[in-house]
């Protein structure tokens, strides 16, 4: 595990087991649940999740934000905010993109609640204090996580986190695009939805030079991984300081999260389920009347309007 670092370093800080955030039973320690690390590649291609992770006694609370964003997203997240009072709440981002249009209606509502956002994996551990959490930059932001990234009043992206951009493209021809048919009304569909997303992104405060480098990787290319100078010309980070996004409630001046040991980097193309992992069904591509980005494993659909 990494040295402890100062709150005005890039990073995650390492932060001791018995200042651990106290997780909520029953939110994040079920199994199959986004809290366990071994389960977030495959989560990141499942339906966006989210689930609430309560501190104590250092720190506030967080939203995690694991999966793709479909047509149910921005009402599933109605549902979960329901009773919950996440103005300026922090959400945390672990996810291989989805629907355009869902993510601008999700990230706009968020930006409505004033939350701060940033990229990470909150990690449930088992000890005898009873189940802690903790969370680890090891996480991935891909398409249109990026744009919900954007949607934070403060944005941090911590040394080890995966920030990658991609064109947009037909959800139901995202597998094999060149070898794909279009007509004139997928073109006007693409071209419509660039336009949504070029407003959303200047109404976000995010720069030109973010559309230009997404707009410039097509579907059969690998996604393109954001450097830290390139975070920084989009705008897509605010703060180096994770202390902006989790701020600490204690006078220590202790964070709420660990730095764990980082783990390989994955390639966007992934394995399917195995025996071991929770079966959860996947999301069926079905033709679309709206263009999407493509995930990190798959093109994620959205529903026929």
């Amino acid at each position: 595990m990494r040295l402890a670092r100062s709150l005005d370093f890039r990073g995650w800080a390492l932060f001791g087991a018995a200042a651990f955030c106290i997780v909520l039973p029953g939110v994040l320690v079920t199994p199959g649940s986004s809290a366990y690390a071994g389960n977030t590649l495959e989560e990141r291609k499942l339906p966006m999740r989210f689930s609430w992770v309560a501190c104590q006694p250092n720190c506030r609370g967080w939203v995690s934000a694991v999966g793709i964003v479909t047509a149910d997203s921005p009402r599933d997240f109605e549902e979960f905010a329901r009773g919950r009072d996440l103005g300026g709440a922090t959400i945390m981002l672990d996810s291989s993109g989805g629907s355009v249009n869902d993510s601008i209606a999700l990230g706009r509502r968020w930006r409505d609640l004033g939350v701060l956002t940033t990229v990470g994996i909150t990690v449930a551990n088992h000890t005898a204090q009873g189940n802690l959490a903790s969370v680890t930059p090891e996480a991935y932001c891909e398409s249109m996580c990026v744009f919900l990234l954007l949607s934070g009043k403060t944005r941090y992206v911590p040394e080890g986190a995966h920030v990658r951009v991609h064109q947009i493209w037909m959800g139901d021809r995202a597998d094999d695009a060149k070898a794909a048919s279009y007509n004139a009304q997928d073109l006007m569909i693409v071209e419509r939805d660039i336009g949504r997303l070029a407003k959303y992104t200047f109404d976000m405060g995010g720069a030109g030079d973010l559309l230009s480098l997404s707009l410039s990787v097509p579907p059969w290319e690998d996604l393109h991984e954001m450097s830290r100078n390139e975070l920084r010309l989009t705008n897509l980070v605010t703060t180096d300081a994770v202390a902006d996004v989790l701020p600490r409630n204690d006078s220590a001046g202790s964070t709420p999260v660990a730095a764990l040991q980082a783990k390989p980097v994955q390639d966007r193309f992934v394995s399917s389920l195995t025996a071991a992992e929770p079966i959860t069904p996947a999301v069926k591509s079905t033709k679309t009347a709206e263009a999407i980005v493509p995930t990190g494993a798959v093109a994620v659909p959205t529903p026929a309007k």
